[in-house]
């Protein structure tokens, strides 16, 4: 795919640090440009930020292609999700704003932001995490609404009466329930059904412990859970990497000795003691 002599070169450039970061830079002005066409500005600066955005987008094009090249090949580039997003991203930018795409074109030039995240190794952790989180999030959510519904159900037949635009039926009820579970102004609902039904205290309650105490933690579990598995896969992937430049760099690294414990030691003694008393038996 690409020379031979110029590959070193290009994972140099593409690993450096100071180039990384100098993309990062690139980022976040593309982000405080985006945010900066929201405003009414005189026009000689409206121009200038379209030539800035110009200036960022070739950048852009020019850091994809440097990371292309430096790749092993079409299978390494393209089999890195975050390759594949950056390159919709950066391709998406060169759409000309205008005509039928001036909204396709100007929403992929907000998600460049995003970018961002695919150049921090962190962020990519923790968005990764997220998204092998969601299945063990969806069964907890099913459950939720499982939870949402019961409770629903029971609001509308006995608070219907009371307040029909909170409690009409079971889908008005469980939009009420979301409600009373983000806390917000919920003791005026419980305040009102408690004017006909003084136990109705219990029914908030145990919602309010069920969804928003138990199953909110749950997740937050499931996330932290998958949290703690990505942290320990990135820092094997740089153990890796690092040692993969230190083989390409005829680094040889000699394994550490083994620390012998104590029971170790307690069996050396013993196998020295065996080995005195048998030599003295010899010259005896």
């Amino acid at each position: 795919m690409q020379a031979s002599g110029f590959l070193p070169i290009l994972k140099r450039i593409d690993q450096s640090k100071i180039f990384q970061g100098f993309v990062i830079f690139v980022i976040v002005v593309s982000a405080l440009s985006i945010g900066a066409h929201t405003y009414q500005l005189p026009l000689w600066l409206e121009k200038s930020l379209y030539i800035l955005d110009f200036a960022i987008t070739g950048f852009f094009l020019f850091e994809l292609v440097i990371r292309y090249m430096a790749s092993d090949s079409n299978k390494a580039f393209f089999s890195k999700g975050w390759n594949i997003f950056d390159t919709v991203i950066v391709i998406g930018s060169l759409l000309p704003v205008g005509g039928s795409t001036i909204l396709l074109a100007r929403l992929l030039r907000i998600f460049r932001v995003l970018r961002l995240v695919s150049m921090v190794p962190e962020l990519r952790m923790l968005i990764n995490a997220l998204i092998k989180a969601i299945p063990r999030m969806a069964y907890i959510g099913l459950l939720m609404f499982v939870i949402f519904y019961i409770y629903g159900a029971m609001g509308s037949m006995f608070f219907a009466e009371i307040n029909d635009f909170l409690w009409g039926d079971v889908s008005i009820a469980m939009l009420t329930l979301f409600r009373v579970s983000t806390f917000e102004s919920w003791t005026s609902i419980m305040y009102e059904t408690m004017e006909v039904y003084p136990l109705s205290w219990i029914y908030y309650l145990t919602f309010i412990f069920l969804t928003t105490f138990t199953f909110l933690n749950m997740m937050v579990g499931a996330v932290l859970d998958v949290m703690s598995e990505e942290t320990q896969l990135m820092r094997e992937q740089k153990q890796a990497a690092f040692e993969k430049q230190q083989a390409e760099a005829g680094i040889v690294v000699e394994p550490k000795p083994a620390v012998a414990t104590e029971a170790d030691i307690v069996k050396l003694n013993a196998k020295i003691d065996e080995l005195t008393e048998l030599l003295k038996a010899q010259q005896k």
